[in-house]
């Protein structure tokens, strides 16, 4: 019998053993507080695979190494990022994983097949001045700059994922032990020390907001609400922040992501060592932090090759 085929106007359907294998990881990646955005981007991730070996006759019991080598080989050719194959292999290592742990095949084929080699990108980091600039050139005379300000106050003070400042409420700000609850992926909560002028800038928030006495309102509340009083989105941060990087002279590269980086790079510079700047970010792994390494070493490159007269 000769396998399915894909037309423009019919897709290929994945099958009842392909639904079964990603409604299984589904309920592993729940199970495991994955977040939302993560069993999205699987779903993608595998349904396309999954089109792709049903076409050729294949069910998650019968794909083997060669098989996902030619997926990834077919993703390349046709345009993909390394990082793209790599994220998309991720996804497949996963899936066969959840199949191998449930008893369902023996070995993951995925986990033989090795990673596309990705250019190592060191991430965009903004100069002390540059940050402070940013900062200072919010002004404080409207409700909507006083949030802006303890927003990015807050987003540089602690190394925050736009994620983790849309979600923190008011109870996560602790003003008398000058510290901040942040749950941040996978569920993990970390305590953070928050410094004089993002606390500063928050009071004044608060004050203006009307919700300064944290004990007489909702304590589950959002910190940072909108104009209309809904709490804020990730899109809303990262548009406010092009707004007043654009404002500020940086241009409108600036994100959240930026100011992540600018903390991590900076507490590098003043002698804060490795595992130190891992638990501030919450980063499961050391080997992520170390790209700060990076970007330390490039800094220096560039200035004993801009001063140094034999450079």
């Amino acid at each position: 019998m000769s396998a399915p085929t894909a037309t423009a106007d019919r897709p290929v359907p994945i099958g009842q053993a392909w639904q079964a294998a990603l409604a299984l990881l589904e309920e592993d990646l729940r199970r495991r507080d994955a977040a939302q955005k993560t069993l999205r981007a699987y779903r993608v991730d595998i349904d396309q695979f999954a089109r792709w070996a049903a076409a050729q006759g294949l069910e998650p019991a019968t794909v083997d190494p060669k098989t996902v080598r030619r997926y990834v080989a077919r993703l390349s050719g046709g345009g993909c990022s390394p990082a793209t194959s790599a994220r998309k292999l991720a996804a497949l290592r996963a899936l066969f994983r959840s199949q191998r742990e449930h008893g369902l095949i023996e070995q993951s084929p995925a986990d033989l097949v090795s990673s596309p080699r990705r250019h190592a990108h060191l991430p965009s980091v903004l100069r002390a001045r540059e940050v402070a600039g940013l900062l200072e050139s919010i002004p404080a005379s409207t409700p909507l700059e006083l949030r802006d300000r303890a927003l990015f106050e807050l987003a540089y003070a602690c190394g925050l994922r736009a994620e983790e400042l849309v979600s923190l409420t008011l109870a996560d700000v602790d003003h008398d032990g000058e510290q901040l609850r942040v749950e941040g992926k996978g569920r993990k909560t970390r305590f953070l020390p928050v410094g004089e002028l993002a606390l500063s800038a928050l009071a004044l928030y608060l004050e203006r907001d009307g919700r300064e006495a944290l004990q007489n309102g909702d304590g589950e509340q959002a910190l940072f609400l909108s104009k209309s009083g809904r709490p804020l989105g990730t899109g809303d941060v990262r548009r406010r922040l092009r707004v007043w990087g654009a404002r500020g002279g940086l241009g409108a590269g600036a994100s959240p992501h930026t100011l992540r980086h600018s903390f991590a790079t900076h507490l590098l510079d003043g002698g804060a060592d490795l595992r130190t700047i891992q638990e501030l970010l919450g980063h499961a792994s050391l080997s992520t932090t170390q790209v700060y390494t990076r970007v330390e070493s490039a800094r220096l490159r560039s200035a004993y090759a801009r001063s140094h007269p034999r450079a």
